[in-house]
């Protein structure tokens, strides 16, 4: 047993060091929200695939990539995260391994729809890398001081956030030069290289470290503090969770977050098909703009949390919500590839601008229960990228060419819906009471989800 006076053990790693482990990793996991959109339509061409089908498909991994998301990060208050970290990364290279088997033993000429299923669960188990980022923050909150979180995490995010843009331009290119097993293969050994270095650098923070070595959690707390760390585990996560959906204002902000986040997800891996069948562009085009979608809506994020702290949340949040709607109808009904392009646009900008708003309003609307309000928004939010690429699917199997753009409807009712909910939280922010109490520690969940 030690005691507060026994000289604490060593302590590996850095905040650099697990910053950079932390970020490698997410980078690597997230690169699963275009597991399937940039090769949607080799599959397409010989499974048979209807558009619906299409669409469950690209949006499978972030099925499990939303989910898992809110109880894995949990899991970072018990052990510190690396463990949860691991074994998401791993259940993706079982995921892309699975592809790669499929294509190994099936492609071409056994590929068929019978396939379809095991396609669906590799693509699940794929998607689970896109979790990390819950796991990800809370290790990167815990090695870092509160002064300096804020530059921390917005590197951790703003840099995990553009793989799914670099993958759409990446897989295409390798699979034109090797082939579609070339492209899956070396996906595969991307992600086990970063399983490897998150396994050299995803290092737990002190506090974690210590209760490792047998302290008691007082003591641990005691030596963890003194070696600089400030925030601690929360001291019950469910509890906060529970209280977070006590409160209606948490139901809207997950809404919003739904429409900003899920609808960024969802498009990430819906848009290849979209440029392609529509409008029958180039493959290569078709990824370009769908990578430029997904960069502009990741890197205009950073500026759109200081536009929020300058002009305020709802503001912004208005402002982000009807830019997507206006890019979203002029989709919707355009048949001139420039128009379309420049709806595309508005729309990667506002739900960028938006995912920064949303998180700006949470520890107002939900002073008394921020962690578990982070945790829900982000974790039901991000389903948005589950649920949205079916209905497009469904909405062209049922309407023909034409529902490819008329899919994007659904975008301008949500888009309208949302204007509505930030009308009404900002008319009710009068009755909100300041929290009576807040635990210490109680900082893993409060971060900004991706």
């Amino acid at each position: 047993m030690h005691s507060p006076a026994t000289p604490s053990p060593q302590i590996a790693g850095s905040a650099s060091r697990a910053l950079f482990g932390a970020t490698s990793g997410f980078f690597i996991g997230f690169g699963a929200v275009s597991l399937f959109g940039p090769t949607a339509h080799s599959f397409v061409a010989l499974m048979g695939l209807s558009p619906q089908q299409v669409g469950l498909l690209v949006a499978m991994p972030m099925l499990t990539g939303s989910l898992l998301r809110i109880p894995f990060g949990a899991w970072v208050d018990r052990n510190g995260g690396k463990l949860p970290f691991l074994l998401l990364l791993l259940a993706s290279v079982l995921g892309i391994a699975g592809l790669y088997w499929m294509l190994l033993e099936l492609y071409p000429s056994h590929l068929t729809r019978a396939q379809y299923p095991l396609l669906l669960l590799c693509g699940a188990l794929g998607g689970c890398g896109i979790a990390t980022f819950s796991v990800g923050i809370g290790q990167v909150s815990y090695w870092y001081p509160k002064a300096r979180q804020g530059r921390a995490l917005a590197m951790y995010a703003g840099l995990g956030n553009t793989s799914p843009g670099l993958v759409a331009i990446g897989l295409p290119l390798i699979i034109a030069f090797g082939g579609l097993r070339m492209g899956y293969l070396v996906l595969l050994g991307v992600v086990l290289a970063g399983l490897a270095l998150y396994l050299a650098l995803g290092y737990n923070a002190p506090y974690f470290q210590l209760r490792a070595h047998g302290l008691e959690p007082r003591q641990a707390a005691v030596q963890a503090r003194a070696l600089g760390q400030e925030l601690l585990p929360a001291p019950s996560v469910m509890h906060t969770l529970r209280d977070a959906a006590g409160s209606w204002r948490t139901w809207p902000l997950v809404g919003l977050y739904f429409t900003s986040f899920g609808g960024f997800l969802a498009l990430t891996a819906w848009l290849p098909t979209f440029w392609s069948t529509y409008y029958a562009a180039p493959h290569w085009l078709a990824l370009a703009l769908t990578a430029g979608f997904s960069l502009l809506s990741s890197l205009i994020r950073v500026p759109g949390g200081a536009w929020s702290d300058r002009l305020g949340g709802e503001r912004v949040a208005l402002l982000s919500f009807a830019t997507v709607l206006v890019g979203a109808a002029l989709m919707s009904l355009s048949s001139v590839l420039a128009w379309s392009v420049f709806g595309e646009i508005l729309i990667g900008a506002g739900m960028g601008v938006a995912n920064a708003a949303v998180f700006k309003l949470v520890p107002h609307y939900v002073p008394h229960a921020v962690g578990g309000t982070a945790g829900w928004v982000g974790g039901l939010g991000a389903l948005g990228g589950f649920v949205m690429p079916p209905i497009l699917g469904h909405v062209a199997q049922t309407m023909g060419q034409v529902g490819y753009a008329r899919g994007y409807l659904v975008y301008v009712v949500l888009a309208a819906a949302c204007l509505v909910l930030t009308t009404l939280l900002y008319r009710t922010r009068g009755g909100i009471a300041a929290p009576a109490f807040k635990p210490v520690g109680a900082g893993l969940l409060e971060q900004e989800p991706a």
